[in-house]
């Protein structure tokens, strides 16, 4: 199949305003602020652009709570052997070193950030346990509410800072692309900043440029590349997009969990669907088929505990011997009044679409939910690109491999962006990073697809590379997705302008095209990449598929080796 090609820049105005900053964190998650706050005392000025509120990063949306060996009982080392199984060969032990040692001290620094736990009878952080895990080491808060409790206090903490002068927020922002400055001696574009479009509010109006030697990039997932996902309208990938465009390596983009027990509205539905949080099973709610038969205890020694990418996959194998188009979870013998105390979001969010799962089992299916893939990174958030650095999920650390170990996500967004800011610090003080590049217009071209493509789009990478794929699915996907016009700005039949609209949707399609691709390459099956024509793990698979773009915009693959 031959690489596809993508623009280097996206269509758009050329800046009307220019700004500048020591450092420009890009996201408003539990990795963006984190970042943002590490960095506020530690650079003169650092700028924090987020898409829409403050408070709209996807972290809201994380139910189950955050995974750390906090009981006197369980272990680092313990944290790192469930880590890697649920990696499936593919997690880089140092990563996952650094994320099991440091997040207990992450942990309790939220904890003085002002995040508020569920408690245990002792007064300590309850804990309970998710599958994958082998020990209860997941906390939680508001019961099912924990990324939303951790939003809240970190989004507090920004407040309570936001007209000091070494910070600066700017809301309602989409950041375009990163601005790069000439080539170093190794060909090595650096980061000079970023241009983006502030949506009316502020005195920075429309498109503008924020001239900075950092840029840390924390911008979320991928869910919208897909049909139905749990992830927010606003993650349409745009962070691992403006990486590519501007030169960085990318890697592990064929590795989507997609979470096996979210609500199954229809085959109709669309955008973003509600999530039943694996902290359900965790408790010891039961997968059932259609005809009430309890089927993954036949599976695997975890039964309904088992890693995410073997419990969705039993589901789609199971809905296809039953003729279905879901399973069912029930929890109604856990009792009504344990369920509305422990998951009274998921209570109140089932009763919306009128389901009492205290008297009914819910209906439930596969939905795309997180992207174990993203910007490849060192230890330090460093991406291949000089100053362009990446953390939490739009950056591949090598933490997940294969498949992402529950409640790890937030764990891994916090560590690293905690890293990131001080190595980002030292650098600083060091004198590397006291002034940006001249930005340098880049090789390539530029791109825009029309708004009205997303779904002609999502609908390709869902049919072709969805929970179950093969070399068929995934040509028919890379074929339709060549078809979608992505010069839609020069065409007097398109109806697209450059806005905000048209450059999520060509962030999707570049996304989904190159996720494609690198599902395409992975010749065998393991973790969240299941390949009907490749069903078994190939040792020789036991390395990451990282691309990048050349000059001219070809999406190549970087040359192979082992997985760090």
């Amino acid at each position: 199949m031959t690489p596809p090609r993508l623009a280097r820049a996206l269509a758009a105005p050329e800046p009307g305003w220019t700004t500048s900053a020591d450092a420009v964190v890009v996201g408003s998650g539990i990795a963006g602020l984190t970042a943002a706050l590490e960095l506020r005392t530690r650079v003169p000025h650092v700028l924090l652009v987020t898409k829409g509120r403050l408070s709209s990063g996807s972290t809201v949306w994380a139910q189950g709570g955050i995974a750390a060996a906090l009981h006197p009982d369980d272990t680092p080392e313990a944290h790192l052997h469930d880590t890697l199984v649920a990696g499936g060969g593919l997690s880089d032990p140092e990563a996952v070193e650094v994320l099991v040692t440091e997040g207990p001290d992450r942990v309790h620094e939220l904890v003085a950030r002002g995040t508020t736990f569920d408690l245990g009878p002792d007064g300590g952080i309850a804990l309970t346990r998710e599958g994958g895990h082998r020990a209860d080491r997941i906390a939680h808060a508001g019961g099912d509410a924990t990324g939303a409790e951790i939003s809240r206090a970190l989004v507090a903490q920004i407040e309570a800072v936001r007209h000091d002068p070494g910070i600066e927020v700017v809301e309602n922002a989409l950041v375009l692309d990163v601005l790069t400055g000439a080539p170093d001696a190794d060909g090595r574009r650096p980061a000079a900043g970023v241009t983006l479009h502030v949506r009316g509010e502020g005195s920075r109006d429309g498109v503008g440029a924020v001239l900075a030697p950092v840029v840390v990039l924390a911008t979320g997932g991928v869910g919208q590349v897909f049909r139905s996902s749990t992830n927010p309208p606003g993650a349409t990938g745009d962070g691992i997009a403006a990486a590519l465009r501007a030169g960085a390596v990318v890697g592990d983009l064929e590795f989507v969990q997609f979470h096996p027990t979210v609500l199954w509205l229809g085959a109709g539905a669309r955008g973003q669907v509600p999530l039943i949080s694996e902290a359900v099973r965790g408790e010891g709610a039961l997968l059932l088929d259609v005809d009430g038969h309890r089927f993954m205890p036949d599976v695997h020694e975890l039964a309904e505990l088992a890693p995410r990418d073997v419990v969705a996959h039993a589901i789609v194998r199971r809905t296809a011997a039953t003729s279905a188009d879901h399973v069912l979870l029930d929890a109604r013998h856990l009792g009504a009044d344990f369920l509305r105390r422990r998951f009274p979001s998921i209570t109140e969010r089932l009763a919306a679409h009128g389901i009492d799962w205290t008297e009914e089992p819910v209906p439930v299916a596969p939905a795309q939910h997180y992207h174990s893939g993203g910007v490849v990174t060192d230890l330090r958030g460093r991406s291949s690109v000089p100053g362009l650095y990446a953390v939490g999920e739009v950056a591949c650390t090598g933490v997940h491999g294969a498949n992402r170990l529950a409640s790890n996500s937030l764990l891994e967004g916090l560590v690293f962006a905690h890293r990131a800011a001080h190595d980002v610090a030292a650098r600083y003080d060091a004198g590397e990073l006291r002034s940006a590049p001249e930005p340098e217009a880049r090789p390539g071209g530029s791109a825009l697809v029309a708004a009205a493509a997303r779904s002609r789009v999502q609908r390709a990478t869902s049919d072709g590379a969805g929970p179950i794929r093969s070399d068929g699915s995934l040509r028919a996907a890379a074929g339709r997705l060549a078809e979608v016009r992505t010069d839609a700005h020069l065409a007097a039949d398109v109806v697209a302008d450059p806005q905000a609209a048209e450059w999520e949707t060509t962030n999707v399609h570049q996304v989904a095209t190159a996720l494609v691709r690198a599902a395409w390459l992975r010749t065998e099956t393991r973790g969240g990449h299941f390949r009907t024509d490749f069903p078994a793990p190939d040792p020789a698979w036991e390395r990451r598929v990282e691309l990048a773009l050349d000059d001219d915009g070809t999406l190549a693959e970087v040359a192979p080796r082992a997985a760090r």
